[in-house]
């Protein structure tokens, strides 16, 4: 199993959003007043909801224990641990668009994520979270489910979403993990064209682009992983037409070069989100999303 973990500065877990944070470790607030967010406390059994988080402040108070401060304050009450522990193991590190808890590509039977539970989506901080994302709620049902899972004995519940192996790629606002087994992701009506993404929030942004209009028929497939191209490439080569999708970094443009070599099936449509790092991040900072009730022409 191979983690990725840089540890945070003190600074940087602070900058944390607390309200994000409690919801990725499953509480939700009673009541929300203005600023105030209230809870069930996390750190004890109550009937009255005392625990307060002011998010412009980023500070909580627990009434009942009379305690309260910054995330790492909770955060050494809730797990007990130290502080070197709680900014290594329960912060994850800052990449992109969130923070990430370690990613495993593990072992079928390898320790790591385990789900416990997988649902319709429903939290409201996964919903903003697609919200800010500008994936319609809609799209998300249809492709994404909400997974409970555990890590080292915590629970955890994200946006997850599944590949044909069984195993979940999954998000949330501060999270970014998987669960073995790691594969990619296919759709197939054996369609002529298929469309490649890297990753899965690209693919929301490309189906959300295509909303209600009247679209070509294709095929999608979606990587997980740079790692998967060479796995995906049998399930590609069925198709006449092969648009790729992938990111815009070092990674992303080298792969994209070696399978333009593999054959003239395959074209670069990264052009249409130049000056990004991925489709998603244009869709969010275009505004092409906003408009998307607008029908496009045929993507």
């Amino acid at each position: 199993m191979n983690s990725i973990n840089k540890t945070l500065s003190i600074e940087e877990a602070k900058a944390i959003d607390m309200v994000y944070f409690l919801a990725s470790l499953g509480h939700e607030p009673c009541k929300i007043v203005r600023d105030d967010h209230w809870y069930f406390s996390p750190l004890r059994a109550e009937r009255t909801a005392s625990f307060k988080v002011n998010r412009q402040l980023n500070r909580w108070y627990d009434h009942g224990i009379g305690k309260g401060g910054s995330i790492i304050d909770f955060g050494l009450l809730y797990f007990k641990c130290s502080l070197a522990d709680f900014l290594r193991q329960h912060c994850g590190t800052v990449s992109g668009h969130e923070p990430l808890l370690p990613s495993y590509d593990a072992e079928p039977n390898s320790p790591g994520i385990t789900i416990i539970k997988e649902y319709p989506l429903r939290s409201a901080s996964l919903l903003q979270y697609l919200k800010e994302r500008k994936i319609p709620l809609g799209t998300a049902l249809a492709f994404c489910s909400e997974v409970r899972y555990s890590v080292n004995n915590h629970t955890y519940f994200g946006i997850g979403f599944k590949n044909d192996l069984g195993g979940f790629e999954i998000r949330n606002p501060y999270f970014k993990s998987c669960c073995s087994p790691k594969g990619l992701t296919t759709y197939s009506e054996n369609n002529k064209e298929v469309a490649v993404f890297e990753g899965f929030f690209d693919f929301l942004t490309y189906k959300a682009l295509q909303g209600s209009c009247r679209v070509k028929k294709q095929d999608f497939v979606i990587l997980n992983s740079l790692s998967f191209l060479e796995k995906a490439r049998p399930f590609m080569e069925e198709h006449q037409q092969i648009s790729l999708y992938l990111d815009r970094d070092q990674a992303g443009e080298e792969h994209t070069r070696r399978a333009l070599c593999w054959s003239n099936k395959y074209t670069d449509q990264s052009g249409l989100y130049k000056g990004y790092k991925d489709l998603n991040e244009w869709g969010v900072n275009s505004g092409k999303l906003e408009r998307k009730m607008r029908c496009r022409p045929k993507l």
